[in-house]
């Protein structure tokens, strides 16, 4: 079974609900998305509030994660969480004992990240028992800290965050029936020299993880809606399959929306369902899971435009158009037959340690990325893998690939890390402001 989920943003006071959770607005908000017809949430407490002191986590914090994940499950939803919020919608909430002056890398400091591991096991303590948890995500897109464009960057490198990885996922859940996973934004696939590699995400825990964002330069370069834009979830999927060892590996599409900086809203149930559709295809898919469950209230401040305009449900209660249209979808699509194996790939050419010779090359614009893509809207079903595995016979067979395909360098990418240039523009323009 294909599962149907939504990444959920509380209708009242968006995450900073958190501060003081509301369990009756917390209850019609699961009422009204369980009315979608999905199966699943995937619910973001903010860090700081569950761990305001490198060695305090809050009990009471715990508790009100734990409700939320009751609550789910009283509406017939399953629950999965994440850890290290993080990262969310163009805000960063890190805890004071990670910054000014306290200031040191989460990916690098040893007591940063045995505090880390501590609150990963105290989330699986407090849910695994509840019989609607799905698992533990680590962070929200965490890896963006690393990123050189970050205004308050927490420098790592390859083998730091691997380290990183090591102590969080430490020996897994508790319940073998959960999972414990690690979620990337696409700098882990498109940026040269990002210290988090493809194998980072294809390799740890029990589930790949992709999110798929096309403000990254897809539909700048080639159009919203695009043969490109409506296709790049399902060319992550594919990119992450690559990378795997285990080939009956699944991966999540944990993360995708319709962003109305590039889309009209008109545009956007259209474009839902061609991606939708194009990521279905794939036998690995365990499930979508669209961002967002409501509009962001614009009573609220200093967000990017477009959060105000993610929900299935707008910030007045009402299910929008692309709302019912992703409802259809997950009634028509959650039952589908397995999709056929892929029997032709393209080649990512990897140096030794299975990093991207260019990850360029494989981002929007580049040769991999337009070779994928011109193959797709031939007709074909095109896969991926690592030049390594075109080598080994054995290693395609078990994939059912039976031909390879070369890509032609472009030497062009059109990939910008950043979604929102008004806010890297107003960051930079603060930080150069004289004091």
């Amino acid at each position: 079974m294909l599962r149907f989920g939504v990444n959920y943003t509380p209708s009242q006071d968006w995450f900073y609900s958190w501060l003081a959770p509301d369990r009756e607005a917390t209850r019609r908000d699961m009422k009204a998305l369980a009315g979608l017809g999905i199966d699943h949430v995937r619910i973001l407490p903010l860090w700081p509030v569950v761990q305001p002191n490198r060695t305090l986590i809050r009990r009471r914090a715990l508790r009100d994660i734990r409700e939320v994940v009751e609550i789910a499950g009283d509406a017939g939803l399953d629950a999965s969480v994440d850890v290290l919020q993080g990262h969310l919608s163009g805000f960063d909430f890190v805890p004071s004992w990670l910054a000014n002056w306290h200031r040191r890398s989460m990916f690098s400091d040893p007591d940063a990240i045995a505090a880390q591991a501590l609150l990963v096991e105290a989330f699986d303590e407090q849910l695994h028992d509840l019989p609607n948890f799905l698992g533990l995500t680590l962070g929200n897109e965490v890896n963006q800290f690393t990123s050189a464009v970050h205004p308050n960057r927490m420098p790592a490198t390859t083998p730091q965050v691997t380290s990183w990885l090591d102590a969080l996922h430490g020996n897994g859940p508790r319940d073998p029936r959960h999972f414990r996973l690690n979620a990337e934004y696409d700098a882990v696939w498109y940026a040269d020299g990002h210290p988090f590699v493809p194998a980072h995400s294809s390799r740890y825990g029990q589930m790949s993880v992709v999110h798929s964002w096309i403000f990254n330069g897809t539909a700048q370069g080639y159009g919203a809606m695009s043969h490109q834009s409506v296709h790049h979830a399902a060319y992550l999927i594919e990119l992450s399959r690559a990378f795997a060892t285990d080939p009956a590996r699944p991966v999540w599409l944990q993360e995708v929306g319709a962003p109305l900086n590039h889309l009209t809203e008109d545009q956007a149930p259209d474009f839902c369902e061609g991606t939708v559709r194009a990521a279905a295809d794939s036998e690995a898919l365990w499930g979508i899971t669209w961002w967002c469950s409501h509009d962001v209230s614009r009573r609220l401040g200093d967000f990017p435009d477009l959060e105000h305009s993610l929900g299935l449900i707008d910030a007045d209660g009402a299910v929008k158009p692309i709302g019912r249209r992703f409802a259809a979808l997950a009634e028509e699509l959650r039952d589908r037959p397995r999709p056929s194996p892929r029997r032709e790939a393209v080649v990512i050419p990897v140096d030794d340690e299975d990093v991207p010779v260019s990850r360029a090359e494989l981002a929007p614009g580049g040769g991999v990325f337009e070779t994928w893509m011109d193959r797709a809207r031939a007709g074909a079903r095109p896969a991926l893998a690592t030049s390594a595995s075109a080598a080994d016979p054995a290693a395609l067979s078990v994939r059912g690939i039976e031909s390879l395909i070369p890509a032609k360098p472009t030497g062009r990418t059109f990939y910008s890390s950043v979604s929102d240039a008004e806010v890297l523009n107003r960051a930079h323009t603060q930080a150069e402001r004289p004091l």
